[in-house]
């Protein structure tokens, strides 16, 4: 309804209406980000990935990203922590994640592995983009793996003064194309508590 008209209606009307109109211009938009808190690090996630209760000891946190549309499933982004000292080394966990993926042409996954490094907030950062068939076992130390063609993964190693972070982002190819700035965002967020 117009201003116009609505002062027809006396001064009440009109004054209501633009304390309505005041009210809604500072109304914040959602935000665009939501803090992970991990204990020794902070890291800013976007607001579109659902944080899970983690189904394992192991992790520290667990989240789900939504997939590309023509995906059948959402990505899984764990994070593991396990104190200082622990959990091997940057090598030991790349090496581990080459062999939780086979290639169509059966080359060696380190060949088409990815790796950068990086440093954030003053701590090391490792990451490691790798494609194919993931065949990781379904759980730690089981014999029954997956079988997902067409399959992504991208990880993190953070390592901090009270120990190293694990990040391993995993899901369809597509879904994770759609998230890669996003999770590269997230990891360059990461700061020490």
């Amino acid at each position: 309804m117009p201003i116009a008209s609505n002062w027809k209606r006396g001064p009440q009307a009109l004054g209501g209406m633009l304390l309505l109109g005041a009210m809604l211009a500072c109304q914040s938009p959602a935000p665009q980000t939501q803090p992970l808190d991990l204990g020794v690090v902070k890291l800013q996630a976007p607001a579109a990935w659902q944080s899970a209760t983690p189904n394992s000891t192991m992790r520290k946190a667990q989240l789900t990203l939504p997939r590309a549309a023509g995906d059948a499933e959402d990505a899984e982004l764990i994070v593991f922590y396990f104190g200082p000292g622990q959990g091997g080394s940057v090598e030991a966990n790349l090496d581990r994640w080459y062999g939780q993926f086979a290639q169509p042409d059966s080359s060696a996954s380190v060949d088409k592995a990815q790796v950068t490094r990086d440093t954030v907030a003053g701590m090391n950062l490792t990451r490691v983009d790798l494609g194919g068939t993931y065949i990781a076992p379904m759980m730690p130390g089981a014999s029954e793996r997956y079988n997902k063609p067409d399959f992504r993964m991208l990880a993190a190693v953070l390592e901090t003064a009270q120990g190293p972070y694990f990040f391993k982002l995993v899901g369809p190819e597509k879904t994770i194309a759609q998230h890669a700035s996003s999770f590269s965002a997230f990891m360059k967020s990461a700061r020490k508590k």
